[in-house]
């Protein structure tokens, strides 16, 4: 009598090596390639921003070329020498340019960074600083500081801190407003507060500009608040690097946080995650670093909205993947957008809001109507 057939059991125990790896296997290829392609998509952004930074540099009233300005750039950052009939391109390039390609990078940065986590913490797709209010803000105690002279013994930091002091306003009273009786956030409700306080600052700041001193006073706050790099300056960039980065750490760090929160508050809840805890947290954060870049540029329109659902297009809507790029596209396109508001129309400066809502709004527009397209991805 022939022995029995061994059974499937004991054929994967007798031959363990011919376990089906592939489906583990084919997750962690996956998850390696789509880091890879992160990694390689990071990168590439930041030779464009590179390249970008340098040609936006030499180019303007006095046009230097691009090896020219990489030549001048590495003379100042390596005390290296340079010609005596290039003194003045120098000072042009080093003194002036450069702080102000600097502070775009970081504000399109920083901007795109806030929209993503703003739009996340109130799940709403049209969220941004400017909806709950926080810029608003920012820009009445930049522009009070400005008109009055207040906090004149802070010098070049008085502006800065009347828009954190603002921004930080602003979302004490929108926190203050859309709380519940039990303290409990409600997203639908910060939108909301946030939409009443930003038109009830706008009011505001509408009557400091009628009672300003003068018309040059005037003139100067409404361009102003409408986005300018006309006054940056090295000493201001550090403020604004420190802010904007350290920001942006902390943003990435709590990327999981936001994936969670973007589901909802039951959800959130039932994962450990306390969604009231980090919305107060998330607005803290978001007040620090719009108060600080709209002392420095203005109120900036339309960044905070477009560049998070352009990059989610792209990388899916996974807060660290979208965290990790969003900066970088914001950079890019902050730095262009600065160099066509100083050249276009040159010597005059365009605001650059007027260039980055009609950049903004058809591509938003455009965006909505694409077939299948919703918050976090097609």
């Amino acid at each position: 009598m022939p022995p029995p057939a061994p059974s499937p059991t004991a054929a994967i125990a007798t031959a363990p090596d011919a376990l089906p790896p592939d489906p583990p296997a084919k997750g962690v290829r996956s998850r390696l390639a789509s880091r890879a392609g992160l990694a390689a998509t990071c990168a590439a952004l930041l030779l464009v921003l590179l390249v970008s930074v340098v040609v936006a540099i030499g180019l303007g009233s006095a046009v230097v070329t691009p090896g020219d300005t990489a030549r001048l750039l590495w003379a100042a950052l390596s005390g290296g020498s340079i010609d005596a009939d290039e003194v003045t391109t120098y000072q042009i390039i080093w003194q002036i340019r450069t702080p102000r390609v600097l502070l775009a990078a970081l504000v399109g940065a920083g901007l795109s960074a806030v929209g993503v986590a703003i739009q996340a913490l109130v799940r709403n797709a049209l969220a941004d600083p400017f909806v709950l209010g926080v810029s608003s803000g920012a820009s009445v105690g930049a522009v009070g500081v400005t008109v009055t002279g207040g906090l004149a013994a802070l010098g070049i930091y008085a502006v800065s801190a009347g828009a954190f002091i603002g921004a930080l306003v602003a979302s004490v009273l929108v926190y203050a407003a859309s709380a519940s009786r039990g303290g409990g956030l409600s997203p639908l409700r910060l939108v909301l507060t946030g939409v009443a306080m930003a038109l009830g600052f706008q009011a505001v700041m509408s009557v400091i500009i009628y009672f300003a001193p003068d018309s040059e006073a005037t003139s100067m706050v409404l361009y102003w608040t409408m986005g300018s790099f006309g006054a940056a300056s090295w000493g201001a960039l550090p403020v604004v690097a420190a802010c904007v980065l350290l920001g942006l750490a902390v943003l990435y760090r709590y990327s999981r946080a936001l994936d969670v929160l973007a589901l909802g508050d039951e959800t959130a809840t039932s994962l450990g995650i306390s969604p009231d805890r980090h919305r107060k947290g998330l607005l803290l954060l978001a007040s620090l670093i719009t108060g600080v870049m709209v002392a420095v540029s203005g109120a900036i329109s339309f960044v905070g909205l477009v560049m998070p659902h352009l990059v989610r297009m792209v990388v899916g809507a996974t807060h660290a993947r979208v965290l990790a790029v969003a900066p970088l596209v914001g950079a890019v396109f902050m730095v262009w957008v600065d160099l066509v508001s100083r050249t276009l129309v040159a010597p005059r400066e365009l605001p650059l809001g007027v260039i980055t809502a009609l950049v903004g709004v058809p591509v938003f527009i455009a965006l909505m109507r694409r077939k299948g397209y919703m918050f976090g991805g097609r």
